[in-house]
């Protein structure tokens, strides 16, 4: 067996403690839900008190296509170019994934990392690929079963490249109906990840409306995909207010890709009263996402804060990696768990207004 170093004995002791700060059970703030509130998973109805032992990853992949990362990076170089970006500026995807064989072509290999996830602190996680992203409902519901780790699914449609191409030819009342579909044959927990890039285009704005009129039908809240670096989250809140829905239950993704000491977009979007999502994290972005969460932090919005990775594989990384750099940067335990155990489960959580299917 190698020998840790010092270093790597430390960062352990960090994530282990970090894991153990999350399932104490000594928490005097516990949040309240509405009456009649789940957090509803592939298999089962929860009530949000029960997914109190660990954190919930609110924006996370367990089935993605093959070609994915490939599409993703050419449809982000295309909307930078025309957007007028230089040349110099490179399209940021999703996290890279470690070497080894892929976790989602083998539902054996998903279910040890869920299982994994669930040692390290880990109660449920959110499942964002949709349809047009080579998302397998079938594989995610299997590796789901096989580790026991309750899993979300999110229903909906990615961003204009990704679209299946009947959205472009339906109507938004069309649209509405499909999404609303979606949700009850999967069955979803959420919206999400709904996107755009930082110019939103015509047709994304009418997904985002209808998926807002989806929302008024199901009380599923929504998380959101934001380009690089963000210039579209305000814009993607005003869209979905418009269409009636109330801030509190949205969550506004990738906007630790926003790097702006003043933090102004994150703050706005905190008094308006939605979610910041930093859900990239456990990696090498973690530097300069560290300061925007304290600038948060510091600035009273800590229950608007929520923590993913928006990973393939090694989903604990948030919790093992990010929290403990958190805490050396003055987080307490409590607001630590805050943001990663009550503040998924305030956005999860929903009264249903159609009856789960059987």
């Amino acid at each position: 067996m190698s020998k840790l170093t010092r270093r790597q004995a430390l960062q352990a002791m960090g994530a282990a403690a970090a894991a153990a700060a999350l399932r104490s059970k000594a928490w005097a703030q516990t949040p309240a839900f509405p009456a009649g509130a789940v957090i509803r998973t592939l298999f089962e109805d929860y009530a949000p008190e029960e997914l109190a032992g660990g954190a919930t990853l609110f924006h996370e992949h367990l089935s993605l296509g093959e070609d994915f990362n490939a599409r993703f990076r050419a449809a982000a170089a295309a909307t930078l170019a025309a957007q007028g970006a230089p040349p110099s500026v490179r399209p940021a995807g999703p996290p890279p994934a470690p070497p080894g064989p892929d976790p989602m072509r083998n539902v054996d290999l998903m279910a040890e990392e869920l299982e994994n996830a669930a040692r390290d602190g880990v109660a449920c996680i959110v499942d964002a690929g949709l349809e047009g992203t080579g998302m397998d409902l079938g594989f995610i519901r299997a590796a789901a079963r096989k580790s026991g780790l309750p899993v979300v699914k999110g229903a909906g449609f990615y961003t204009e490249p990704f679209y299946p191409k009947a959205v472009a030819t339906m109507s938004e009342e069309q649209l509405v109906r499909a999404l609303v579909r979606q949700a009850d044959d999967y069955p979803a927990g959420a919206f999400g990840e709904i996107g755009s890039w930082d110019e939103i285009s015509r047709l994304e704005r009418k997904v985002f409306r209808a998926v807002g009129k989806a929302h008024i039908a199901t009380n599923l809240s929504i998380f959101t995909h934001t380009g690089i670096p963000g210039k579209s989250a305000i814009e993607q809140l005003d869209i979905l207010e418009d269409a009636g829905v109330d801030p509190k239950r949205v969550a506004i993704g990738h906007l630790g890709n926003l790097n702006d000491p003043k933090v102004y977009v994150h703050k706005t979007i905190c008094r308006r009263g939605a979610f910041v999502g930093f859900d990239r994290q456990g990696g090498r972005g973690d530097a300069q996402v560290v300061p925007l969460v304290m600038a948060l932090l510091d600035a009273g919005f800590a229950d608007h804060v929520l923590i993913s990775g928006d990973a393939s594989r090694s989903y604990a990384r948030p919790i093992t990696a990010f929290l403990p750099k958190l805490k050396a940067a003055g987080a307490d335990d409590d607001t630590l768990r805050r943001i990663t155990v009550d503040n998924p489960r305030r956005f999860l959580a929903f009264v249903p207004k159609r009856p789960r299917k059987a």
